[in-house]
């Protein structure tokens, strides 16, 4: 937990850098010029296309009698751009997602190398098609979970649980690979994300809580979602906030989860002397048996003594 919170506090500093904050730039205008047009050009014809196509189901007009009996008439007007939005909200954010992960994270490494991590290696465990593969697999996973679930994020206490979950899933999918595919190998990438699971979802998961203020500004007024082509360009400039800033969160852990292990790594592998058996001192030579003992030393002759002549 303290590892999470280091790197949020990284993050949220790391945000503020002038260079970050121009990396939001680009993703914000090719999404705007991408559903902007979308919005702009098919807004009424998509709304009455589903307004008609709802007056066909029996379960529509059920909905429809049961808020007109607590006086709510504004949902006739409001169903229609209501599914709208909850279907472009996720294609809007998948496309910033993307973006982010391929234009931003790059930079957003390169940025984090040169101040903090000058000391690790890039050993360039991913590539390109590594991560275009990784972001389209998880993106397809997650469109299908989320159509599948979608009747749960009109229901409470599910549409605060459901998308949140998901959002953390997808982002943590995408950001863990391309947070390490410059600086790990192969095999250390899969080491981390196999050891730190827990956490690096439980970043995403908060990402993805971030991620979905936006879409709550929507559904808690119906006046804000009949203007939601208005405040679409804004709503894509928050998503594209929110992301650098997660790309910037996951940078932190997981390059900073990569120190660790390689420290650890050299600390196992280097030489030490607990294990070394050091040679013994060579005993002196009076002791050692290759060589013969030393004689006596001979005692010297009493006092008053002569010197023999051998006779008695």
């Amino acid at each position: 937990m303290n590892d999470i919170l280091r790197a949020l506090g990284r993050a949220l500093v790391s945000l503020l850098h002038p260079r970050m904050l121009w990396l939001t730039a680009m993703p914000f205008v090719v999404s705007g010029l991408i559903w902007g047009t979308v919005i702009w050009f098919g807004w009424e014809p998509f709304t009455d296309f589903l307004r008609v196509w709802l007056e066909q189901w029996h379960f529509t007009q059920w909905i429809y009698r049961f808020f007109g009996y607590f006086g709510v008439d504004s949902v006739r007007m409001a169903l229609a751009p209501f599914i709208l939005v909850a279907l472009l909200i996720p294609l809007i954010v998948v496309t910033a997602l993307l973006l982010i992960a391929g234009w931003s994270m790059p930079a957003v490494l390169r940025h984090l190398s040169r101040r903090h991590f000058i000391h690790l290696e890039a050993r360039q465990g991913g590539s390109f098609w590594g991560s275009l593969g990784q972001s389209l697999g998880a993106t397809l996973v997650f469109l299908i979970a989320a159509l599948l679930t979608l009747p749960l994020w009109l229901v409470p206490p599910f549409f605060a649980i459901v998308p949140p979950l998901l959002w953390g899933w997808l982002t943590y999918r995408v950001m863990t690979y391309d947070a390490l595919a410059y600086h790990a190998s192969a095999e250390e990438r899969r080491r981390i994300v196999r050891e730190r699971r827990l956490p690096l979802l439980v970043i995403g998961v908060a990402t993805g809580l971030l991620g979905s203020l936006p879409t709550l500004l929507w559904v808690s007024s119906v006046i804000m979602i009949v203007l939601f082509p208005v405040i679409a360009l804004l709503a894509i400039w928050l998503y594209v906030v929110i992301f650098v800033f997660s790309a910037l969160w996951f940078a932190h852990y997981c390059l900073r989860a990569l120190s660790r292990l390689r420290a650890a790594e050299a600390a196992r592998h280097e030489p030490t002397l607990a294990g070394t058996e050091l040679p013994v001192a060579s005993v002196p030579w009076r002791e050692s048996e290759d060589l013969p003992r030393a004689l006596p030393a001979p005692t010297p002759p009493a006092p008053g003594s002569g010197p023999s002549n051998g006779s008695p």
